[in-house]
C-alpha cells in the first residue's frame, strides 16, 4: 500500500466547525507565532522611540500572524511526506488526512493576500513587501532548497525568521535604518543555537526521514561547539544596539548582558557535556525566554518615562562616578 492510500484511508471527516476550524489552526503551527509577534513589536517601539500608534500596531501584528501563517501552512504541504514519517508530526492535519492539500494551499494564499493588502493599506508597501520576502525566504529557500540538503539549513534559511524586526521598524518608519539591520542579524545569529538546541532532542526523528539537521550530520559535540561559537557572536550584536547605534538605552544593554550572560553560562554547560539531553533542552527552552525578554527590555527602553528616570539617575550619580579612580 502506498503512502497516498494510507493517507486516503486514514481521513477522517470532522464532526463539528470547531473541529475544522482547529484542524486549519494546527496548520499555521501558532505556538512558533507569538515569538514573532513579539520581535515585531519591540522593533516598532524601538523606531517609534516609544510611541506607537495603537492602530497600526494592531494592523501590522494581525499582518504578521496572517503571513507566518500561510508560511507555516505551505511548510506542513511541503513536508506531509516527512510528517508521516514521524511519530511527533504524523498527527498533523494534513498526513492524518483531515486537510487535503488543494485545500491547505488555497488557505495559505488567503491568508498572504490578507497578510500583503493590510499591510500595504495599513502600514506602507515596504512593510507588506518584507512580509511577503519572509514567506519566500521561509517555502523556498529554508523548506525546499536547504531543509533536506545541507546541515546549514536553518543557518541560511534562520533569515526568514529574522525578517519581523524589519516589518515591524519599515511598518513605523517606511525605511530601514542600520539599527533595523542589526536587529535582524541578532535574531538571525540567534535562531542557530535555538534551533540546534531542539534537533538535539528529536535528531532520532529527523534521521530516520534523513533530514541532515546538524546533529544528525556532524554529532553533538560538534553542534555544541557550533551553539556555543554562536552564543558568543550573539551577546555583543545584542549591545550594539546601544553601543555605537545608540538605538537603545542603558537599561536595554544591561538587560542585554544579563540574559547574554545565562545564555553563555548554558552554551558552556552543553559544551562541556554535549549528550546530555537535559541541558540541550534548558537551552532550548531558555532560548525562548531570550528572546522574548530581549525584546521586552527593548519595549520597555524606549518608553519615554524610562529614558527620563534613567536620565536623572545618571545626574544622581554623576558626582559619585566623578570621585572613582580611573
Amino acid at each position: 500500500m502506498n503512502q497516498t492510500t494510507t493517507w486516503n484511508h486514514s481521513t477522517r471527516h470532522h464532526d463539528s466547525i470547531g473541529s475544522v476550524i482547529r484542524s486549519y489552526l494546527q496548520l499555521t503551527k501558532p505556538r512558533i507565532i507569538p515569538l514573532l509577534l513579539i520581535e515585531t513589536a519591540a522593533a516598532m517601539w524601538v523606531a517609534g522611540q516609544g510611541q506607537v500608534n495603537p492602530l497600526l500596531l494592531v494592523i501590522t501584528l494581525v499582518s504578521g500572524t496572517l503571513a507566518a501563517a500561510a508560511a507555516q501552512t505551505i511548510n506542513c504541504v511541503y513536508d506531509r511526506d516527512i510528517d508521516f514519517d514521524m511519530e511527533r508530526t504524523r498527527h498533523r492535519p494534513i498526513p492524518a488526512g483531515r486537510i487535503q492539500v488543494r485545500d491547505a494551499l488555497v488557505f495559505a494564499a488567503i491568508l498572504a493576500v490578507l497578510a500583503f493588502v493590510l499591510l500595504a493599506l495599513g502600514a506602507n508597501l515596504l512593510s507588506a513587501s518584507l512580509a511577503m520576502l519572509g514567506i519566500a525566504i521561509y517555502v523556498g529557500v529554508y523548506t525546499h532548497w536547504l531543509k533536506r540538503s545541507s546541515p546549514q539549513n536553518i543557518v541560511i534559511g534562520g533569515a526568514a525568521g529574522a525578517v519581523p524586526p524589519l516589518v515591524g521598524w519599515a511598518a513605523v518608519t517606511g525605511e530601514l535604518s542600520l539599527a533595523a539591520w542589526l536587529f535582524f542579524f541578532i535574531v538571525f545569529i540567534w535562531t542557530p543555537p535555538h534551533f540546534w538546541g531542539l534537533a538535539m532532542l528529536i535528531q532520532d526523528d529527523y534521521a530516520k526521514v534523513k533530514v541532515p539537521m546538524m546533529p544528525v550530520v556532524v554529532g553533538d559535540a560538534s553542534t555544541a561547539r557550533q551553539i556555543w561559537y554562536y552564543t558568543l557572536v550573539l551577546v555583543p550584536l545584542t549591545v550594539m544596539m546601544t553601543f555605537p547605534l545608540g538605538a537603545t538605552g542603558t537599561i536595554y544593554a544591561l538587560v542585554a548582558l544579563l540574559l547574554g550572560g545565562l545564555f553563555i553560562k548554558k552554551a558552556w554547560a552543553l559544551l562541556q557535556d554535549p549528550g546530555d539531553r537535559d541541558l540541550a533542552k534548558e537551552l532550548f527552552k531558555y532560548s525562548i525566554l531570550y528572546m522574548m525578554l530581549l525584546s521586552a527590555g527593548m519595549v520597555v527602553d524606549s518608553w519615554p518615562m524610562t529614558r527620563s528616570l534613567t536620565a536623572g539617575l545618571l545626574v544622581h550619580l554623576e558626582p559619585l562616578l566623578s570621585i572613582l579612580p580611573l
